[in-house]
C-alpha cells in the first residue's frame, strides 16, 4: 500500500520534457522556437531539451498561454559541460503574456537544456501551455 501511494506521488510531481530536434533557422537578433511543455498543476517543474547541432543563444524568454503562472527558478545547461547556470526567478505571467527577457552568461552558450520551476496559478485556470524562444 505504502509502496503504490509513493508510486503516485512520485508520477504526480515527476517533469515532464518537451525535445527539440533543432531550433528553427531565422537572422540574428530575432526569436527562435526551443520547445513548448505543458504545466500541470500536479508538477512543480519541467524541461526543455535542446538537442544538436547545438546553436549559440544570448537570451530566452517564456510565453504563457490558457492559464497564469509564477516562474521561481530556472537551471540552464550548454553543451560544454560546465556546471549549470541557476537564475532565480520570481515573477508572474499573466495567461498570454510573456517573461522578461533573460541574458544568459558569456561564452559558450550552446543550450542543451533548460528547466524551470514554476507554480500554476488556480486549480479551475486548467494548464497553462509554456513557450520558450531563444535569440541568437
Amino acid at each position: 500500500m505504502t509502496g503504490a501511494l509513493l508510486l503516485c506521488l512520485f508520477c504526480a510531481t515527476a517533469q515532464a520534457q518537451t525535445v527539440v530536434r533543432r531550433p528553427a533557422a531565422g537572422a540574428a537578433g530575432s526569436w527562435r522556437l526551443l520547445g513548448t511543455v505543458s504545466a500541470r498543476h500536479t508538477a512543480d517543474h519541467d524541461a526543455i531539451l535542446v538537442q544538436g547541432p547545438y546553436d549559440h543563444f544570448r537570451r530566452i524568454k517564456f510565453k504563457v498561454t490558457d492559464s497564469p503562472l509564477t516562474m521561481y527558478k530556472l537551471v540552464v545547461t550548454y553543451d560544454d559541460r560546465a556546471a549549470p547556470e541557476v537564475i532565480a526567478t520570481r515573477f508572474d505571467i499573466p495567461k498570454g503574456g510573456e517573461s522578461r527577457v533573460i541574458d544568459l552568461r558569456g561564452g559558450s552558450r550552446k543550450l542543451r537544456s533548460i528547466e524551470f520551476w514554476y507554480e500554476t496559478k488556480g486549480f479551475l485556470n486548467g494548464k497553462a501551455d509554456v513557450t520558450v524562444f531563444g535569440m541568437k
